[in-house]
């Protein structure tokens, strides 16, 4: 075999990195990176992960070819990928099993910062939890019926709920009390809530929800009132997406999505119908969704004190995480395919992903929007490129529907939940199940990885919730 190979650099979107080079056949990961760094001008070493066909090298040249049997002749293509400078560690145990609902739990969600953690019930409660002690700290009444949906205000100064009695309830995490009356407006049951991203307004009051009713309504928190009702679906809005550039997107049973332009003052306007679906939109997600739900909350611990300071922080995050393909949307649904938006180009789809047997039940972009992550009723779990669209692999060991999925802060990892009571963490790199977390009496509805990368949570119908630590 040569002693040495013609390879090309290239980046997710297809653009070459300089002239074609020989590398030597011991060149691995870690040469490869040096190359990219050099080639970049990049001031710091920024860690890089490499692919060949789709596959992540982790090898030197010369194994991989011996164990691929790729012939050195042709110009090998080399994908590189920027990772994480940070990196999480997987969860492999259990370090609290905490009881006290009384139904099945329906949402679990972890402050933006890491440190809080709340869940919703069918018993009609919204439970706030220490996450030290790994104990009940408030037990949240105000709904008349299930909590469906929870979200944190991205500086963690609020908590929302949203409930099968159709109202929305503002929650006080410090103290768990009620943050005046609940909201009403909504006709039937909440589906969906998201807030408007720090880097566009702080501090945080405003944010969306999504009903049955075929409604999403914007709140103000200080107000406690609805600002604006965003009408225009025939059928149930199932979710909803208050995106970085300002656009509210909301995905519905009529098979449309609607993208809606807010203003200041709450005004609206639609400015696209996205059409593509034949059946229900499920699931929506962003490429950008982790900085979005973190705002100026990253690995570094770092501490702003001035609305000002956060604001530009949450800017700097979401301009790098919006890169240079923009952000992007991916929609699942029942038709049992996924599409990939590029919406800022078009209105048009991007990419029609095929391949699930049955129900798209829920899609999730990777923190660093490189990835796509689909969950679906016929017990997998596939992976996509976040940038293409394309298809990369799927994920088996689920025996039963797959309800929820939740990446690791670093995006090597990604977490599973299913009805057949297990979760799965899965290492991305090399496309294999990394550990099997049993432990569930009954069917996992929801998990979360923190977004510190410290612990997962997951709830279901044995009305516990499950702490997981590495």
């Amino acid at each position: 075999m040569a002693e040495m190979v013609i390879c090309r650099l290239m980046d997710p979107e297809g653009i070459t990195l300089g002239d074609p080079i020989y590398v030597p056949l011991q060149t691995g990961p870690l040469q490869l990176t040096h190359l990219t760094n050099k080639f970049l001008n990049n001031e710091e070493n920024l860690p890089y992960a490499f692919y060949v066909s789709d596959k992540e090298l982790v090898v030197p040249l010369g194994t991989h070819f011996e164990r691929e049997q790729v012939s050195v002749e042709n110009i090998l293509t080399i994908v590189y990928r920027q990772q994480a400078v940070f990196r999480t560690r997987p969860v492999n145990r259990v370090s609290a099993t905490i009881a006290g609902h009384e139904g099945s739990v329906l949402c679990v969600s972890f402050s933006p910062d890491g440190k809080q953690l709340a869940s919703g019930s069918g018993d009609t409660t919204v439970r706030l939890w220490d996450l030290y002690t790994q104990t009940p700290l408030f037990t949240c009444k105000g709904h008349r019926n299930w909590v469906l949906a929870l979200a944190w205000s991205p500086d963690c100064k609020h908590l929302v709920s949203g409930g099968f009695d159709g109202e929305v309830c503002c929650w006080i995490p410090e103290t768990g009390q009620l943050n005046g009356s609940p909201l009403r407006g909504h006709k039937k049951w909440i589906t969906s809530i998201s807030w408007e991203p720090v880097h566009l307004k702080y501090p945080c009051r405003r944010f969306v929800t999504s009903s049955k009713d075929g409604d999403a309504r914007i709140w103000d928190i200080t107000l406690k009132k609805s600002l604006t009702c965003l009408s225009g679906h025939s059928r149930g809005v199932t979710c909803v997406k208050w995106g970085g550039e300002g656009i509210i997107y909301t995905g519905s049973q009529d098979c449309t999505i609607k993208m809606w332009q807010v203003t200041p003052d709450g005004a609206r306007c639609l400015t696209a119908k996205l059409e593509g679906h034949g059946h229900w939109v499920n699931s929506l997600a962003l490429s950008t969704d982790y900085v979005l739900r973190t705002g100026a909350f990253d690995h570094t611990g770092q501490q702003y004190y001035s609305p000002e300071e956060v604001r530009k922080a949450a800017l700097r995050r979401y301009d790098q995480a919006k890169g240079k393909s923009g952000e992007r949307l991916v929609s699942g649904s029942d038709d049992m395919k996924m599409i990939l938006w590029e919406q800022s180009v078009s209105d048009k789809p991007k990419k029609h992903m095929h391949g699930h047997q049955q129900v798209v039940n829920h899609v999730c972009f990777s923190p660093n929007g490189q990835w796509i992550a689909s969950a679906s009723f016929d017990k997998s779990v596939k992976i996509w490129d976040g940038i293409t669209g394309e298809y990369i692999t799927t994920l088996r060991g689920h025996v039963r529907r797959v309800y929820q999925i939740s990446w690791s802060p670093d995006s090597r990892m990604l977490l599973s939940g299913s009805s057949d009571s297990t979760l799965k963490v899965w290492d991305i790199g090399q496309r294999k199940l990394k550990q099997d977390l049993p432990g569930h009496a009954d069917e996992v509805f929801a998990v979360d990885w923190s977004p510190d990368g410290e612990r997962v949570v997951s709830g279901g119908k044995d009305e516990c919730l499950k702490l997981w630590v590495g």
